[in-house]
């Protein structure tokens, strides 16, 4: 009796035994899954679309109306793919108006631009010790567009457009620049002062020559092209990207560089292309100090250089040389 009370009492601790150490094995196992995914969420190469350690915090934008669609959509994607955590907050005063919001002290992350940056903004981010990047992020084509009944000034040459805005010309009406147009007259619309798009134009389409002072110059793109698909006799000019989006209320005029018309496409709009005398790169301005010192700001650079071929088309651009754009890639990733 005695010896069998020894061996239910070796039993039970065998039993008790076994029993711990399956407890604990089970208790590593689950450790170590949780260990890794740690380890996963807090690395990766950020920008990459690999895993990212996450991120936090705000990317605020400025600036160009007619890169507005374009930066809106890479801020999309990248809240919705890439960095939950970290808000982008995108708005369009215009490129001279957001140069203005982004050359003070705090001021915002980036700037979008339809023009490069003028030698009086840089000698102003000199003054505040601001460094500053210039980012490359598509090409855009100026273009002209009519009220869809205009049958008549669906093409047009170069130097017809240019005399149509020009003070010094004097058209007034559509027979004013062909004798077969009708005796009606030209209502003239385009994007007011803030707008780079407005300063392309004055600058290196009309070489700085005085404009026409009965152009009717507006603040919102969605005003223009509402004015114009309303004036049978209108005629304005923004940015492709408001064409596309408007195919069903506006005409784009085909334009006569010297070689026949062309229609502003994705295919014409080159620098070296068909449509070259009317494009123009459009960018973004990083605040160099802001990204060294935000790592979310580094990281949507770099996420926006490395995506915006993507999206360039569907929102009416044409996409950069791919070489142009892993230059970039790189000069961005070693400022980390």
């Amino acid at each position: 009796m005695k010896n069998m009370r020894r061996l239910f009492l070796l039993i039970s601790m065998i039993a008790i035994a076994l029993f711990a150490v399956a407890c604990s094995s089970d208790t590593n196992g689950n450790g170590g899954t949780n260990n890794t995914g740690n380890s996963n969420s807090g690395s990766g190469d950020p920008g990459s679309g690999e895993a990212s350690a996450e991120l936090e915090g705000s990317v605020v934008i400025d600036g160009s109306g007619t890169v507005y669609p374009l930066m809106a959509k890479l801020a999309e994607n990248y809240m919705i793919n890439e960095q939950e955590g970290v808000s982008v907050e995108v708005s369009r005063a215009g490129t001279s108006a957001g140069f203005k919001k982004f050359l003070v002290e705090n001021g915002t992350d980036f700037n979008d631009a339809s023009r490069q940056i003028k030698d009086e903004e840089q000698a102003e981010a000199d003054a505040l010790g601001m460094e500053v990047k210039e980012l490359k992020v598509a090409l855009d084509g100026l273009t002209f567009v009519v009220h869809p009944e205009n049958d008549w000034a669906t093409e047009l040459t170069e130097q017809e457009i240019i005399d149509i805005f020009l003070a010094s010309t004097g058209k007034e009406n559509w027979s004013d620049v062909r004798p077969d147009f009708p005796n009606e007259p030209i209502n003239t619309y385009g994007p007011n002062e803030n707008h780079g798009t407005y300063e392309f134009f004055w600058e290196v389409i009309l070489g700085k020559e005085d404009l026409s002072s009965d152009v009717n110059l507006q603040q919102e793109y969605s005003t223009l092209v509402d004015l114009i698909s309303k004036d049978k006799n209108a005629i304005g000019f923004f940015g492709y990207g408001y064409y596309a989006n408007n195919t069903d209320k506006l005409t784009a005029v085909k334009v006569d560089f010297g070689n026949g018309p062309v229609e502003p496409s994705l295919d014409t709009i080159k620098e070296d292309g068909a449509y070259a005398n009317f494009t123009r790169p459009v960018f973004t301005y990083l605040n160099v100090d802001h990204a060294k010192e935000k790592p979310q700001v580094l990281d949507f650079a770099i996420y926006a250089m490395k995506s915006v071929n993507d999206v360039a088309g569907e929102t009416g651009f044409a996409p950069l040389p791919s070489e142009e754009i892993d230059k970039v890639v790189s000069e961005l990733e070693a400022l980390k």
